[in-house]
């Protein structure tokens, strides 16, 4: 005998026009609720259902478990410059030691030096490795980043989202997600 499954634990995978998941890292998902209101608005086609249903009183309907957006939206063509974004595209490791603990920003020419925040001068770095470089220039301490800053295209992403599959995947979802065996964190 199977538990059974809490209504709130059967998010909906948003695909899309294009049937790809609209991000990967975080995965695009819509809670229950907002794939049905998405329904009656005929903003999406439902591609697959759960085995669980809702009803009211005069209405019965199967919880969609994917869906796929009528209308293409087309993704940003450069990824705004957020925390997330720069360890996304730097795969979650310090780009100094490679470990994935404590990370923060580190300005690869540091700020006292007339370093900017943007995409082409800050790296992930864990906190060790950043108090250990200080304000000093990548060749004074003998600390150069793995892979130098880059302004990361939206395909870089999600390329790098494939490399972190969510702990949880539907069994409805796998013919939609592509995860990259090679990229593995």
């Amino acid at each position: 005998m199977t538990a059974a499954v809490s209504i709130e634990a059967c998010p909906a995978l948003v695909l899309n026009a294009d049937y790809r998941p609209l991000s990967y890292y975080p995965l695009s998902l819509w809670s229950w609720q907002d794939a049905i209101k998405a329904i009656f608005l005929d903003r999406v086609n439902v591609l697959s259902h759960y085995d669980r249903q809702v009803h009211s009183p005069s209405f019965e309907m199967k919880l969609p478990s994917v869906v796929c957006l009528k209308t293409y939206v087309r993704p940003a063509r450069h990824p705004a410059f957020t925390r997330f974004n720069v360890f996304l595209r730097d795969r979650f490791s310090c780009q100094y030691c490679g470990t994935r603990e404590d990370l923060t920003f580190d300005h690869v020419i540091p700020r006292s030096r007339g370093g900017l925040t943007t995409w082409d001068n800050v790296c992930a770095a864990c906190s060790p490795c950043n108090l250990k470089k200080g304000g000093q220039m990548p060749d004074d301490c003998g600390m150069s980043p793995a892979q130098w800053p880059f302004q990361p295209t939206v395909h870089d992403l999600h390329r790098n989202g494939r490399a972190f599959p969510p702990n949880y995947l539907h069994d409805s979802w796998l013919d939609y997600l592509y995860w990259d065996s090679e990229l593995e964190p």
